[in-house]
């Protein structure tokens, strides 16, 4: 198989695996015991959390460990929104539905949600998030790489918009740490969210980056773990993964960005230069570097990837945490986008482990499988794909 669906997840490194095995075998003491067992594995969580800290060039103490992305999101969210009940928060129209769906909670709470609208590449409006800031604006929360287009936002803007305002500001940077250099003491975000199985590390653990000074009630009670703000008994094990996962993103960032890059540039070109009827979706330029969305006219998204699958190639359409719902993509309808162009949507990710040869591959199956699919088209007497 070529695996081309790395926003979904990634293989996991193998020096992450052999960091994690002895806390799954040897060092499987609670962290929160005073006995040699649990004084390791304590230590193992704070070697972590600073090898997480690093990555994103914030204080360790400033690293939240969560369940995951989802986990994250609902906590930077509800975590603020607890503090001002009935207040405002604004957030974008193409957020990931660990976003969404707690701000449709947040509403039914006596909320007020703002939904900025995106241009046709993806990209918000400054000027329309500067007009809709207000006293009672409690938090903005904008990710940071659009999981589906690849988009990326401009977050240094956003992050100066509120902070003249003493507003706080999140970004769901899942799909972007570890694949973009962050600086969050740069950037002057206030909330980030991170998960380890975009990274090439474990499934199961995430973090959720805060800053010194802002102020957020936990959203789970019990032992008071993690400074009292998200209680229960550490992954001590994927903790360990994430933070090796970490280390190594930090320590192979700029080669691992050319490489995707290059990776990148060249599924675009060759796609769009030997198939017709394609049109790529998202930012041409400031897009994540392993992102490639595509649009094939003619064709259905979703029997190209079971076509693909076919032929050794996992890809998918989007968010793989929406597959069942069956709906249509709502980042691309904010984009514009026609249905016609949403269902012919296909989404192609790299990661650490793709080379030429699989792009050049994966391009030749493209081409036979578009072709198969439009020979069967209802859309066939519309275009001329010859």
């Amino acid at each position: 198989m070529i695996y081309l669906d790395n926003a979904a997840s990634t293989q996991i490194h193998e020096d992450v695996l052999e960091a994690m095995l002895p806390y799954l075998k040897e060092q499987y003491g609670n962290p929160s015991s005073i006995h040699r067992y649990g004084r390791l594995a304590n230590k193992a969580i704070e070697k972590a959390r600073k090898q997480i800290a690093m990555l994103i060039n914030a204080d360790p103490s400033e690293i939240l460990f969560t369940s995951g992305g989802t986990e994250s999101n609902n906590m930077a969210l509800y975590g603020i929104a607890k503090k001002k009940p009935h207040s405002q928060i604004i957030t974008s129209s193409i957020e990931h539905d660990a976003i969404l769906e707690p701000c449709k909670k947040l509403v039914r709470d006596g909320f007020d949600v703002i939904y900025l609208p995106v241009n046709n590449f993806g990209v918000i409006d400054l000027s329309v998030l500067k007009s809709s800031l207000s006293e009672k604006t409690c938090l903005v929360s904008i990710m940071f790489g659009n999981n589906e287009v690849g988009t990326i936002e401009p977050i240094a803007q956003i992050a100066q918009l509120c902070n003249e305002q003493n507003i706080p500001f999140h970004t769901d940077a899942i799909q972007a740490v570890g694949k973009i250099s962050i600086d969050v003491k740069k950037l002057g975000v206030d909330l980030l969210s991170m998960s380890s199985h975009k990274i090439n590390g474990p499934k199961g653990i995430g973090a959720l980056y805060i800053r010194k000074g802002i102020d957020i009630d936990p959203i789970i009670l019990g032992g008071g773990q993690e400074h009292g703000l998200r209680s229960g008994t550490e992954n001590v094990a994927n903790i360990v993964g994430f933070g090796k996962a970490c280390e190594l993103a930090a320590l192979h960032l700029d080669e691992n960005i050319d490489h995707m890059k290059k990776l990148r540039d060249s599924l675009i070109e060759k796609t769009i230069q030997e198939i017709h009827g394609v049109t790529l979706n998202g930012h041409t330029k400031n897009r994540l570097p392993n992102n490639v969305h595509f649009t094939f006219l003619g064709v259905a998204g979703e029997d190209l990837i079971i076509k693909l699958d076919e032929y050794g190639i996992a890809a998918s359409t989007g968010s793989a945490c929406s597959v069942h719902t069956q709906k249509a993509s709502h980042v691309l309808q904010a984009m514009g986008l026609s249905h016609e162009q949403i269902t012919g949507s296909l989404r192609l990710t790299l990661g650490l482990f793709n080379n030429d040869q699989q792009i050049d591959e994966t391009v030749n199956i493209l081409k036979k499988a578009t072709s198969e699919l439009r020979l069967v088209s209802p859309f066939k007497e519309k275009y001329s794909f010859n």
